[in-house]
């Protein structure tokens, strides 16, 4: 499912412990037209965070005090549904498995795409929406692309460079390229970061 129905009006939370990481995610998200509030714990996160909004968590799994596995945990108790991309370090991989197989909505690990982080937070607010908005806006953005322009976009949103995308669709680099030159045309974009915003807004 593309990613082109998550709704301007949703809200990223970010909670690292690692200051940086946070002000470089908070603008990240910001440019690409999404709310996002930033925390500098988990239970920051949990004393301040209003989870009544559709929204996604950006989660760092190793942190001081409450881990990010923990908030995992905490959210679950108190039946908050709230899709988590965990972002972890080399080390840290085998845990945040765990956390997906406990029901976190991915995991990437650093050093990562800012792209594919953004593909991966909006897929989460479309799911997140998905189930009250069926047949939402996106249809109206998805009519003016073909279908294989559709597949290439999502992989264009998840991060993806050309010759992955060429592989995966089973087609060449110059397709991928020129179906990458029809989506931008057709969306009256020129940058990767637009298309986010477009897309976002749909």
């Amino acid at each position: 499912m593309t990613p082109a129905g998550a709704p301007v009006e949703a809200t990223v939370f970010v909670v690292d412990d690692d200051a940086a990481v946070r002000d470089a995610l908070g603008m990240l998200f910001r440019t690409c037209g999404l709310r996002a509030e930033t925390f500098d714990s988990a239970a920051a996160f949990l004393e301040r965070a209003k989870l009544d909004a559709h929204c996604c968590l950006v989660l760092d799994i190793r942190m001081p005090g409450l881990s990010g596995m923990a908030l995992q945990e905490q959210l679950a108790v108190r039946g908050a549904r709230i899709p988590i991309v965990f972002i972890t370090g080399h080390g840290d991989i085998p845990t945040a498995v765990e956390a997906v197989k406990k029901g976190a909505f991915g995991f990437l690990e650093k050093p990562f795409d800012d792209n594919q982080l953004l593909g991966q937070v909006v897929h989460a607010l479309e799911r997140d929406v998905g189930r009250e908005q069926p047949g939402a806006p996106q249809d109206t953005l998805l009519l003016r692309l073909s279908a294989r322009e559709r597949e290439v976009l999502e992989r264009v949103l998840e991060g993806k460079p050309s010759r992955q995308i060429a592989e995966e669709l089973l087609i060449s680099v110059k397709t991928v390229e020129f179906h990458r030159s029809r989506i931008m045309g057709k969306l009256g974009v020129r940058s990767v970061a637009q298309l986010f915003r477009v897309c976002l807004a749909s």
